[in-house]
């Protein structure tokens, strides 16, 4: 199933499928576990509209191209045009907040990164960002503790606090802005936490914002 818009729960808003904003290596425990260095400023990369699909379907494994590791992010759903803006102007571009997987062709990626190429290829296949909906902006207390993990098969693999992130959020989103106009639509995933793992067949996923949402999937 194409991802088609963007909905945040509770509220009649819907908005349109833009670009996806990441960040690599914002957890030092993280960067630690598949032996990178811990980066001095954010690490960006993007995944195409084309990779968004619903996180609540099935998760489809792209055949015969390697292991494919999930890597469970807080979403970052942006409402507004921004751009150069300051962190303490960045909260009011954000409409929602949700969970996704940045799915990742782990042994592409290897080699890519071996030979100095980008990860593009990599990270952005067809159905690499499985993202959930949104919740309003305004029910998150604190921007730095949100707290979410994922389980698998009833198993907590990866555990996160927004606390320990090297860019914190809103001066991410700031930090974005700088380089990219961020336009309502977008998406921004503000890296994983340390437990990074390989997808199988038959897997059951649970990804959670501790009280505040909860999405549910199975691999294929």
């Amino acid at each position: 199933m194409r991802y088609t818009s963007h909905t945040i729960e509770g509220e009649s808003a819907t908005f349109p499928v833009g670009k996806v904003v990441c960040v690599g290596r914002n957890y030092a425990e993280h960067a630690r576990e598949l032996n990178n260095p811990v980066p001095t400023e954010p690490l960006l990369f993007m995944k195409p509209a084309t990779s968004l699909v619903p996180f609540s379907d099935a998760v489809r494994l792209p055949e015969q191209r390697g292991s494919v590791h999930y890597e469970t992010e807080i979403a970052i759903l942006i409402g507004r045009e921004i751009s150069h803006v300051p962190p303490e102007e960045s909260i009011t571009a954000i409409a929602g907040v949700g969970l996704a997987l940045d799915l990742t062709l782990r042994e592409l990626q290897g080699r890519l990164k071996e030979k100095g190429h980008p990860w593009e290829i990599a990270k952005g296949f067809d159905g690499a960002c499985p993202l959930s909906s949104f919740v309003c902006a305004e029910r998150i207390g604190r921007w730095d503790d949100i707290d979410f993990q994922l389980s698998i098969d009833g198993e907590i693999r990866q555990h996160g606090n927004s606390i320990e992130m090297l860019m914190p959020i809103l001066p991410l989103i700031s930090y974005i802005s700088e380089h990219f106009t961020l336009c309502p639509g977008d998406v921004v995933l503000t890296g994983t936490p340390a437990g990074v793992g390989e997808l199988a067949s038959g897997m059951t996923l649970k990804a959670e914002i501790n009280g505040l949402m909860a999405v549910e999937s199975s691999v294929l």
